[in-house]
């Protein structure tokens, strides 16, 4: 092949290459659309049939009774206590100072909550896993927080003014009709302001929540990592019937 022939198919094999080679891509605008997916929405028959054994597992965990109810458990069944408030603080005071004890050597001397974190009343009849859920649907954790004489004054100050019935166990307030202060007993016992107390509460108050800055004075802190809905799980395993009652944990005397 002569040097004229040569050049030529070059020439041919570059163009071809060239004619070959992708353009470059470039983005030239983006669309999209909002699609709502509610009950209305007809279900795809395929990803249903996937997800079917799964949902029924769930549910049949989730809805298997553990124990039974004879009433409603409420939180607005009492003024300055309530049956579901009651309950659900003496759950604490039972399922975690075993844990508590074991790890500290030392006991859970009172248990508070706050109203805000129940959302669901305990319905009369079979209670299960689920009853727990819609009761506290939160992630929180039981934390002990150890009170001076002080911070647990404190304490009970802002229970008197608050004027709500928040979950307590194993503490007593005693007040008279103008709310002032009469007497407050912790399990059983006279209030000591020269000691310091353990009170299991929610790592959400610890920090704060529900206007409970008191606690940021705490001397030290206990992480239980047990969560509240998990407590009381385990306590409707291992009881028949739920009893709740309002009582004169925090009462009003005239």
């Amino acid at each position: 092949m002569d040097l004229k022939n040569q050049h030529f198919v070059i020439i041919i094999t570059l163009l071809m290459f060239l004619g070959c080679k992708e353009s470059p891509t470039s983005l030239k605008n983006i669309e999209g659309q909002r699609i709502q997916i509610n009950y209305a929405t007809p279900p795809n028959d395929s990803i249903d049939q996937i997800i079917a054994p799964y949902r029924n597992r769930i549910n049949q965990v989730l809805d298997s009774p553990l124990a039974y109810s004879p009433k409603v458990i409420s939180k607005t069944d009492g003024i300055l206590n309530t049956t579901a408030g009651n309950f659900i603080a003496d759950i604490i005071l039972e399922e975690v100072n075993p844990i508590f004890a074991a790890r500290t050597g030392k006991k859970i001397d009172f248990v508070l909550l706050n109203l805000g974190g129940i959302r669901s009343a305990i319905s009369q009849g079979n209670v299960t896993t689920r009853t727990a859920y819609e009761v506290m649907p939160f992630e929180n954790k039981v934390v002990i927080a150890e009170m001076d004489g002080k911070g647990v004054r404190a304490m009970v100050s802002f229970l008197i003014r608050s004027s709500q019935a928040h979950p307590i166990a194993g503490l007593q307030i005693i007040m008279d009709q103008d709310k002032v202060l009469q007497a407050v007993n912790i399990q059983g016992k006279p209030f000591d302001e020269n000691r310091t107390y353990f009170v299991a509460t929610s790592d959400y108050l610890v920090n704060g929540g529900d206007k409970m800055t008191f606690f940021k004075d705490h001397i030290s802190l206990t992480d239980s990592d047990y969560l509240i809905r998990n407590a009381m799980i385990d306590y409707f395993k291992k009881v028949d019937t739920l009893k709740a009652v309002v009582d004169d944990r925090f009462v009003q005397i005239n």
